[in-house]
């Protein structure tokens, strides 16, 4: 997208992004489906890469649900690997991402995860917390519904020990509770591969998201389908209930 383009739009604060279509993608192409999800991996670092220069406050990426447990064994074991790889990779490029001013976090549940897994999300999480530009959030072993549970647990802590009264809870008090406390809500959700459901993703954050579908499989989505996306996005009215 052009200088002069950018200036024309509303750029999105935060955009969500489910990842979707990796598994049929290989298919086509005669391969495993690890190898859908190694494609996918690519085009998940050029797309944080490009929202960085784009000036995106906050990009979120579906990564692996509470649900995709049920996935055969060698799949599971074979994106759990790529989560290590891409933790290795982030680890290594760590200069070139303070330059970009990039903030990694991972919501999520983690007592699932591996714990070398853990490890290393704490560690890229501490190293790049001071850093503002654009925050990556990925969600790995995250459910919307999941979240929501967390949340009101959390709440519950607060009115048992007397900090909170059950009839003060508000609004704020469940935003202040989920994984992505802090951040706006997601403007625009985007999801390729010809599927048109939020799939238990940011349930609560996308009450008033605007959604962005395509027949595109995620390992051939481009720059150019983004700026698509965010194009569309800007020529939208968005009245939050109102007129």
């Amino acid at each position: 997208m052009t200088n002069e383009m950018l200036e024309k739009i509303s750029l999105p604060r935060h955009i969500g992004v489910i990842m979707d279509g990796n598994g049929r993608w290989a298919k086509q192409q005669g391969l495993k489906r690890s190898e859908g999800h190694k494609a996918g991996a690519k085009v998940f670092r050029t797309i944080c890469d490009y929202a960085a220069e784009l000036g995106i406050e906050c990009m979120t990426f579906y990564a692996f649900s509470t649900e995709n447990w049920k996935r055969p064994a060698d799949e599971v074991s074979a994106i759990m690997n790529l989560f290590r790889d891409y933790l290795s990779e982030a680890k290594e490029r760590e200069e070139e991402n303070k330059a970009k001013g990039m903030r990694i976090r991972y919501i999520g549940d983690r007592a699932a995860l591996p714990e070398d897994i853990v490890n290393m999300i704490d560690l890229l999480e501490s190293r790049s917390a001071d850093k503002h530009s654009i925050t990556i959030n990925l969600a790995v072993n995250y459910g919307g519904r999941d979240e929501l549970l967390h949340a009101v647990k959390e709440i519950a802590k607060k009115v048992e020990a007397g900090e909170l009264k059950s009839d003060d809870i508000s609004l704020k008090d469940i935003d202040g509770n989920l994984y992505t406390a802090g951040l706006p809500d997601p403007d625009l959700i985007i999801r390729p591969s010809g599927e048109y459901r939020l799939s238990n993703f940011l349930i609560w954050q996308a009450a008033y998201s605007e959604f962005w579908f395509s027949d595109i499989l995620w390992p051939d989505f481009t720059t150019d389908d983004l700026d698509k996306a965010i194009i569309d996005y800007s020529n939208r009215n968005r009245r939050f209930g109102g007129v």
